[in-house]
């Protein structure tokens, strides 16, 4: 281990996620193991450039594993993305003697990242928290599996009543850029229609094709829609759309909303984040930076920081034509 390393910090920044508790609790605890002071900053960049920092132990991190959100709070911080309030940043930085930082976030918490280290050369790693799954480096963000399991089960509620009615209902997943939430809990749920941002159905054919599966005798249809997807101008215009044309069916619209970022994070993204927290930490102990670490292949991983953030995510075609053969 590189002993130059004495104190590691570690924040949050960008939307929260479940699981961000997780992270933290893993860097806290990895920090004691290998006796290097860890400090938390509180409301990402915002406290960096105002020195909001504050010491944390093995036992400051108690009972948080099960907590979403993130005890550190999270901002998105205009100032630090001038010159000058980086600067104070990393006057901060240096003042409480904090020798290397670990970012929580997502693409936008890691392009601060990377134009600090190539303002100062100060080590970070970052580890991806964002429900969206959109980084390119992990197969699973932080966040996302829960997400998952909370937006299909919000669904499963929602079909009880649909069927009750013969509603059709179009549920909105979050997803302004990507489709990953939507086609998994689509598929999940036993969506008959799926609308994502990478394939565009069109109203014409999404309408075509509600009414083929209402011919085929169902009685009530449930459409997941990414907030991003590119069919109408929203999930409303959506809606009015079918209702215009499908007399038969009584259409509601259910946005889920931010409750998809909420709640307790499951064992899987528990478990996930005290994984990279660990390997963050190392990485930073054998003097690397500039990286975020990930899972490839339940295998974790690290990727530049800069790759990540420009790299893609394709969406699963596989998924896709699964999708297709479900709706059938």
């Amino acid at each position: 281990m590189i002993k130059s390393i004495k104190k590691i910090a570690v924040m949050t920044s960008g939307g929260d996620a479940p699981g961000m508790n997780a992270a933290i609790r893993s860097v806290v605890r990895t920090c004691a193991y290998y006796q290097i002071e860890c400090i938390g900053i509180y409301r990402g960049y915002q406290g960096m450039i105002e020195a909001d920092f504050v010491t944390m132990t093995a036992r400051s991190v108690n009972n948080i594993i099960h907590k979403g959100g993130t005890i550190l709070k999270s901002a998105r911080s205009k100032e630090f993305r001038t010159a000058e309030g980086r600067k104070k940043a990393h006057a901060n930085l240096i003042k409480h003697n904090i020798d290397a930082l670990v970012v929580i976030g997502g693409d936008g918490s890691f392009t601060g990242s990377v134009v600090f280290n190539n303002e100062y050369g100060f080590p970070a790693v970052g580890i991806p928290g964002t429900i969206d799954n959109d980084i390119y480096g992990t197969s699973h963000t932080l966040g996302y599996d829960t997400a998952l399991n909370t937006a299909m089960d919000a669904i499963d509620k929602i079909r009880d009543t649909a069927s009750s009615h013969n509603r059709l209902f179009f549920v909105e997943v979050m997803g302004r850029d990507a489709g990953f939430i939507a086609l998994n809990v689509g598929v999940g749920a036993g969506a008959e229609e799926i609308l994502i941002p990478e394939e565009d159905l069109g109203l014409e054919r999404m309408l075509e094709s509600l009414k083929k599966s209402k011919s085929s005798g169902k009685s009530s249809s449930i459409v997941v829609v990414a907030e991003g997807d590119k069919s109408g101008k929203n999930v409303y215009q959506l809606a009015n759309y079918v209702e215009e044309n499908m007399d038969e069916y009584e259409v509601r619209v259910s946005v889920l909303g931010h409750m998809q970022r909420g709640g307790s994070p499951s064992c899987f993204d528990r478990v996930l984040a005290s994984r990279l927290g660990v390997k963050a930490v190392e990485l930073l102990l054998e003097g690397k930076t500039n990286l975020m670490v990930g899972l490839q292949n339940n295998e974790v991983i690290a990727t530049d920081l800069e790759k990540a953030i420009k790299g893609n995510n394709d969406i699963d075609m596989e998924l896709l034509r699964v999708s297709d053969i479900m709706t059938t």
